[in-house]
């Protein structure tokens, strides 16, 4: 049950340690988010074509049996979203394509809960495990979707500890001149003041 959710924590502290000792792509919680949900999404998307052989996690045939009867295709709609989460991993990784590619897995996550709430009403195993349970799965499913919204930037309030929003005021206020070509400060109560 905790298995999705450790792929991504533990990828996700990984990476933001290898930032907190200098490298730089994982500077921040968010770009190492970004990172963690890749590798979990890997993982993921691996399970969506693996073959009943393999037994260390689900594989194609049980993704299958999670897809809802009204969903046709069901064979085909698993590859399908087994590529797509593979490319949002993908995009995630990718900094010109990391604010995309959380819209569309968020979108994608969103679209994909209905086969989780099937396989729990109708008690779809999952490699002789039972299938996550509603009570977990719903935020589970929310914590996947915040994460993907706010690791590609797309979740962000200004603040003290958002850097460029002190930068952005500033400029409104002052313009893009330098310290040294300031020479008053605007009048910000009105002109008749």
């Amino acid at each position: 049950m905790f298995g999705t959710l450790i792929l991504l924590a533990a990828p996700w502290l990984g990476f933001r340690l290898l930032g907190a000792l200098g490298v730089g792509r994982f500077a921040t919680w968010r770009d190492s988010a970004a990172h963690g949900l890749a590798v979990m999404l890997v993982f993921t998307s691996a399970a969506h074509f693996a073959p009943e052989s393999v037994t260390v996690m689900p594989g194609h045939a049980d993704m299958v049996a999670m897809v809802p009867p009204f969903v046709p295709f069901p064979g085909l709609m698993v590859y399908a979203t087994g590529v797509l989460e593979f490319l949002g991993a993908l995009g995630l990784v990718l900094i010109a394509t990391r604010s995309a590619a959380g819209t569309a897995l968020a979108t994608l996550f969103v679209l994909m809960f209905p086969a989780n709430v099937y396989a729990a009403i109708a008690d779809v195993t999952f490699d002789g495990d039972p299938a996550t349970p509603l009570w977990f799965r719903i935020p589970e499913q929310i914590v996947f979707i915040t994460i993907a919204l706010w690791g590609a930037g797309r979740l962000s309030r200004p603040g003290p500890d958002h850097a460029a929003w002190p930068r952005a005021a500033h400029r409104n206020l002052y313009g893009n001149q330098p310290q040294a070509l300031r020479t008053e400060r605007p009048n910000v109560r009105g002109a008749n003041d």
